[in-house]
């Protein structure tokens, strides 16, 4: 939570939502030191929200890491806070929508590092809106960035791996699409073709020796959760078990457990961390319709 005063001097409590970055950097790991060392990591959207505490935890169990995002400044920002802590890392600002721009930035790691061991996709964006009212540059925007882009980092990841006789880890964040997310289909629709691209390219691509899965997470608490309506905000922890909202270290964690040597022998798989919300609740990122209330 966090506090500020009005025009009357009285204060106001507002809802903050993920952890700052003095909060990352302390945050309590759940995996032994120097798991990622010796390794480089590639995280796209690690400037902010999920993709950022994928970055601090991997830097923190010693990998080599590049961040890649649209964001220049908070790129530089993030980069700047993980080198404070001793990692090496390269901030690369550009947008996985662009095929060319993919293609640079995977020869700029390979440049800086010599090598490349995990990629983790989670950049991404939506806007939360019904579906009836999409216009065809909005809908376009959300599939090409998180079906189109993810889709051109793993291409070129994985030409790169092939070309070099060694193989690799991909992680892709996806969602928790299995029950539909009303006022994110278009989001919903991009992640449902990134969880099955996976699972056919881990077939295609097992004899390079490349693993790709994905991590689907609920609701976590990130800034992200800013731009739902605080209606939809206020209903989203009882769509699941627990009752509340997931924590980036869920995240993290589950990325690290997929992208390290405890992940060695799975490929072509989804983890699920939502709190129990498939088997439980909807998630409704938009007010819900008096339609679907109950009506005893």
């Amino acid at each position: 939570m966090t506090a500020r005063d009005d025009d009357d001097g009285n204060a106001i409590v507002t809802e903050r939502f993920g952890p700052t970055d003095d909060e990352l950097a302390g945050m309590p790991l759940n995996f032994r030191d120097g798991l990622f060392a010796g390794q480089v990591a590639l995280v796209s959207g690690g400037g902010r929200g999920i993709g950022k505490a994928i970055a601090y935890q991997l830097a923190r169990l010693g990998a080599r890491l590049a961040i890649c995002g649209r964001d220049g400044a908070r790129l530089t920002a993030t980069a700047k806070k993980l080198a404070a802590l001793g990692a090496d890392v390269m901030a690369h600002p550009m947008s996985i929508r662009d095929p060319d721009a993919v293609a640079r930035l995977l020869d700029a790691v390979w440049q800086r590092f010599g090598t490349l061991d995990l990629v983790v996709n989670n950049a991404g964006g939506q806007f939360p809106q019904a579906a009836i009212e999409f216009s065809v540059k909005g809908w376009n925007a959300v599939v090409d960035t998180n079906l189109n882009g993810t889709w051109y980092m793993m291409q070129q990841a994985a030409r790169r791996w092939r070309d070099a006789g060694r193989g690799g880890a991909i992680v892709n964040i996806v969602a928790v699409v299995w029950r539909g997310m009303p006022g994110v289909a278009h989001t919903c629709a991009a992640r449902a073709g990134v969880i099955y691209l996976s699972k056919t390219v881990a077939i295609e691509w097992a004899p390079l020796g490349i693993r790709i899965n994905c991590v689907a997470p609920g609701i976590i608490s990130t800034e992200g959760m800013e731009v739902y309506p605080e209606a939809a905000r206020r209903e989203l922890p009882g769509s699941n078990l627990m009752r509340r909202f997931g924590d980036v270290r869920d995240i993290a964690d589950a990325v690290s457990y997929l992208g390290g040597p405890s992940g060695s022998f799975i490929t072509g798989e989804v983890l699920v961390v939502d709190g129990g919300s498939q088997v439980w609740g909807d998630q409704w990122t938009i007010p819900r319709p008096e339609f679907f209330r109950d009506r005893a």
